[in-house]
């Protein structure tokens, strides 16, 4: 067997919930030409001299909250270190060796990749922990990662995972954390995924008058629109769906997060509004893009939107968790890996 170095990347964390650390995490975040897509200059004056010192303050109080589920770490940290450890149990340490790191701040790439860098491995696996394929996730961790490795005076094979939206241990994983509720006790589901522009989602179409709307992204997965962040969220739910015995008007797919009103629709937190609204009184949310509780699983759908509902008349906003380090899980990262070998 070829020495294999497997590279697990999570989006990322600040190393600290203090104002400090917060502003230095959104300042590289929010500076991704692949995460805020407009020109370099005006990128600039919008992150730094507006986004950042405005919202930092905010969202260290977030952070602060969050560190707190952890116990006084990062829930996303914590979860992703276990993962590695998980996967690594599984396989011959000698041949196969995981590596974690976080696409923004620490374990940064650079000093992750440069220890694999020393281990001279025949192949090195890379496998971007976000399951839907969109640019300013799994595009932007790929891009840092061969950034990296291609100043390297020798190269080895590099296989990248752009995506597993499909995998049946991923939905497995996905399904079995439903076992914890009564589906029956709920009038309704939301699969809520991460927002994004919609003109980043209209890219992945080549003909520019040819936009996502045009195609059957609700409906289906084809030769076009199979990296199109919408179909694979769509195709996610499906199969979760299927696996769940949920008919069409159980359940609607929504995308939280959003920035302004140019992003995917239906906007998650206007969904559990309206369902209060309608006199429900009991919503269950699966969050299929994150595969580790973060500040977007049990801050915003948790508690966030808890708030939202309850002020329009509803009781409770039951999150599913992540599937985190569930064996299932394990089993979809570790097929993905022995496929490669």
């Amino acid at each position: 067997m070829k020495k294999t170095g497997v590279l697990l990347i999570q989006l990322g964390t600040p190393d600290s919930p203090s104002t400090k650390d917060v502003r230095v995490y959104l300042r590289e975040f929010l500076n991704d030409p692949r995460v805020i897509d407009i020109p370099w200059l005006p990128r600039k004056l919008l992150v730094n001299g507006i986004i950042v010192p405005f919202r930092a303050p905010k969202s260290a109080k977030i952070y602060k909250e969050l560190w707190q589920y952890g116990k006084g770490v990062s829930p996303l940290m914590t979860h992703t270190e276990s993962l590695k450890t998980l996967l690594q149990e599984r396989f011959n340490a000698g041949e196969v060796k995981f590596e974690m790191a976080m696409r923004y701040q620490n374990p940064s790439l650079d000093s992750v990749l440069a220890k694999m860098k020393k281990e001279l491995y025949d192949q090195i696996i890379i496998i971007p922990l976000f399951p839907q394929y969109a640019s300013a996730s799994t595009g932007s961790a790929v891009e840092k990662a061969m950034n990296i490795i291609r100043k390297w005076w020798v190269i080895p094979e590099v296989k990248i995972v752009s995506q597993f939206y499909d995998n049946p241990s991923f939905i497995d994983a996905i399904v079995e954390r439903t076992k914890a509720f009564d589906l029956k006790e709920y009038d309704h589901i939301l699969f809520s995924y991460h927002g994004l522009p919609v003109r980043q989602v209209d890219k992945i179409y080549e003909d520019v008058t040819d936009m996502c709307q045009d195609h059957p992204c609700e409906k289906e997965i084809n030769a076009t629109n199979k990296y199109c962040y919408k179909a694979t969220s769509y195709a996610t739910t499906r199969l979760i769906a299927e696996k769940l015995g949920l008919k069409e008007s159980d359940y609607t797919v929504c995308f939280q997060s959003r920035l302004n009103k140019k992003w995917l629709e239906p906007f998650s937190d206007k969904v559990v509004e309206e369902w209060g609204k309608k006199g429900a009184k009991k919503l269950l949310v699966f969050s299929p893009a994150f595969v580790a509780d973060c500040l977007e699983t049990i801050i915003e759908i948790g508690e966030e939107y808890q708030g939202i509902f309850k002020e329009n008349g509803g009781e409770r906003v039951q999150l599913v968790p992540s599937t985190n380090d569930h064996p299932r899980f394990v089993d979809c990262l570790e097929e993905l890996v022995r496929e490669r070998l």
